[in-house]
């Protein structure tokens, strides 16, 4: 068996299938790992896999053409989620799956359909992993807070389990195309930027002064301030329901929300 070793990200995954279908040594013989182990199996040959940005654009080019846009999108939801549960905070068959899934796919008549195969373990895989990724990014689509700074930027703070940042900046680029914003995961130490009329873009955030994005401009306090007010006065004491509200908004959350910020 030769084992593709890639990055744990959109890119890695999709560069190690570009490589391991480009191998040739035959699907049943190919495997991917996303995962960072030391722990080698003696009758298998190791291949590190060199992420590569025009390999990977191949690859979702292609499964774009052949799966349609909705299939390709819960495809890289599968590719960001992290599997919490496991002590390195990776999912050991996440790779795995998708190639084979991608394999399954591009053999159907309509590929568009591969998520319906459930029965196939590692379809039900990145079914799973892909809901994992999409529920957070919609949850956070209704709690992230974007603050504006004393430099005019909007900033928010996120702490998500999965890898959410591009689902985000897609999001918001498209609904807030004139405004210079960041959107920061703190976890991860990424976060997207969008320049105003531009596209966004990802980058780390090593060096990032985080003194700076403390530094709220004078409106926006005031504007914190009436806001927690309201939410506030909206309130019905004899209505208070705290096991209904943590079902709505996990307490994970409130770390990043200005009504719970006080």
């Amino acid at each position: 068996m030769y084992i593709f070793l890639c990055e744990d990200n959109i890119d890695g995954i999709f560069t190690g299938v570009y490589d391991a279908w480009a191998s040739r040594r035959g699907h049943a013989n190919v495997a991917l790992s996303s995962a960072s182990s030391e722990n080698y199996s003696l009758f298998h040959e190791y291949i590190r896999v060199q992420t590569d940005p025009e390999k990977s654009a191949k690859v979702a080019r292609t499964l774009q053409k052949r799966m349609g846009a909705e299939t390709y999108e819960e495809l890289c939801q599968a590719a960001s989620a992290v599997d919490l549960s496991f002590a390195k905070k990776h999912v050991p068959d996440k790779a795995d799956s998708i190639y084979k899934t991608i394999v399954l796919a591009l053999s159907l008549p309509d590929s568009s359909k591969v998520l319906n195969y459930l029965g196939e373990p590692y379809v039900n895989r990145v079914f799973q992993l892909s809901r994992s990724t999409g529920n957070e990014a919609h949850h956070l689509l209704g709690f992230l807070r974007f603050q504006e700074l004393e430099n005019g930027i909007l900033f928010a703070k996120i702490h998500p389990k999965n890898d959410v940042l591009p689902f985000l900046g897609a999001h918001f680029a498209d609904r807030l195309p004139q405004e210079n914003f960041m959107i920061y995961d703190e976890n991860r130490h990424l976060a997207v930027l969008h320049p105003s009329k531009k596209g966004f873009f990802i980058t780390d955030t090593e060096g990032l002064d985080l003194e700076t994005l403390q530094r709220l401009s004078p409106k926006e306090r005031e504007y914190q301030k009436l806001w927690c007010r309201f939410f506030d006065s909206i309130a019905i004491e004899a209505r208070k329901n705290p096991k209904l509200q943590k079902q709505n908004l996990p307490k994970r959350f409130r770390q990043d929300i200005t009504e719970f910020c006080r």
